[in-house]
């Protein structure tokens, strides 16, 4: 296996940032919109990630990063409604991995639990492997539950260094496959563009009429401070307290939200903290598996079925009345938090654009992210999406 280099993944999830506002009056405490099964509601995207040795500083910036693939859209309306975003997670090119599964593990299937999404992350290791580009993107579209309606924007980012036509697979058709199926595939080569277009990851995208993106290693794109970062990301902490744990499992799922909140603190340079906040505040965070206020406010449990002895503790000796109470006031004083992350978000976004602006104009020539953003809110636009610019 050939020497290799990294791509950083800012510049892929990069392609996935927009500006985060929510809907409502001034001084309101909107709820987020409620979540929905409608096809038309949803965004699919699968990230298909080189394990392989020296991508290390792939992985890296994947950890810090996964926030902005959820921003993207939480601007996003079509008909009034916000989507909201499913995840999946796939590595490949690992020899830690089975060869008889092509070096490839299916990490999370499309999900809407980001903290577990995160968790994989943060456990990625990597090690030296043969990358089966064609393989893995035919896994992804046998393994997944994707949605079926044309109007649902359903996307793959498959991001590797190797020949883009290595393995069992025809890449090449398995690409075709995904555009059959209305999947969109962008492939992110990390070397020159001379090397990609001869390694096939050129055809790969243009056959799902994808985008394909040669990557510079070197030219990272560094976070901007804005003033507002820190108070977003202290909003963020503060919505823990609205969090009411039922059932059985509930203790885990509180340890792993508190676990990603320390990971995103720990890479707060990157922009982790108030990117993650920033996802907490939108519709497609949502923990109904073990949290009542968002179990409720989506339909997957009534307060009144819910049995005592799975109630949070502070709950189980309260009437039925005091309990009701409870959870309203949990649910107001979330949404409430999430309008003031989301209106800092906006103050904060206005800033950041001004500066990257400015740096543009200096440089003669747009930010390699700013271009991708501008892609990817292409193809959500083709399936009906507006962006509220």
């Amino acid at each position: 296996m050939k020497p290799k280099s990294f791509i950083p993944f800012s510049l892929l999830c990069a392609a996935l940032t927009a500006t985060a506002h929510a809907k409502g009056a001034p001084g309101e405490a909107t709820p987020a919109p409620l979540p929905t099964d409608a096809p038309q509601d949803k965004v699919q995207i699968a990230l298909l990630l080189d394990t392989s040795n020296s991508m290390d500083g792939l992985i890296a910036q994947a950890k810090t990063q996964l926030w902005k693939v959820v921003n993207t859209f939480t601007a996003a309306r079509r008909d009034g409604k916000a989507p909201f975003v499913e995840v999946a997670l796939y590595e490949y090119g690992n020899n830690g991995l089975n060869i008889s599964n092509n070096w490839i593990r299916l990490v999370e299937p499309l999900t809407r639990d980001l903290d577990e999404v995160s968790r994989e992350l943060f456990a990625f290791r990597t090690n030296g492997g043969d990358e089966y580009s064609g393989a893995v993107i035919q896994r992804s579209l046998a393994d997944l539950s994707w949605d079926t309606s044309p109007r649902t924007y359903k996307a793959i980012f498959i991001a590797g260094n190797e020949p883009f036509t290595q393995g069992p697979v025809d890449a090449r058709q398995a690409c075709r496959d995904a555009l059959a199926k209305g999947i969109v595939v962008n492939t992110i080569h990390c070397g020159s563009r001379e090397e990609g277009i001869a390694g096939a990851w050129h055809d790969g995208a243009a056959l799902a009429e994808g985008k394909f993106l040669s990557i510079n290693q070197d030219k990272a794109i560094a976070h901007v401070d804005a003033p507002q970062d820190k108070e977003i990301a202290n909003l963020g902490i503060e919505l823990n307290k609205t969090y009411l744990g039922y059932g059985l499992n509930w203790r885990a799922g509180v340890a792993n939200q508190v676990a990603q909140d320390k990971n995103a603190a720990d890479n707060a340079a990157a922009g982790s903290a108030q990117q993650r906040a920033v996802s907490k505040a939108s519709v497609s965070y949502c923990n109904s598996a073990w949290d009542l206020v968002d179990a409720c406010r989506d339909g997957t449990k009534k307060l009144s079925d819910v049995p005592v002895s799975e109630l949070p503790e502070a709950m189980k000796t309260m009437t039925p009345a005091e309990r009701e109470a409870h959870l309203a006031r949990m649910t107001a004083e979330r949404a409430a938090l999430q309008k003031k992350i989301a209106d800092l978000n906006v103050a904060r976004e206005a800033f950041v654009a001004e500066i990257q602006k400015k740096q543009a104009e200096a440089s003669g020539e747009q930010t390699l992210d700013q271009a991708i953003v501008a892609t990817v809110k292409g193809q959500a636009s083709a399936v009906g999406y507006s962006f509220g610019e």
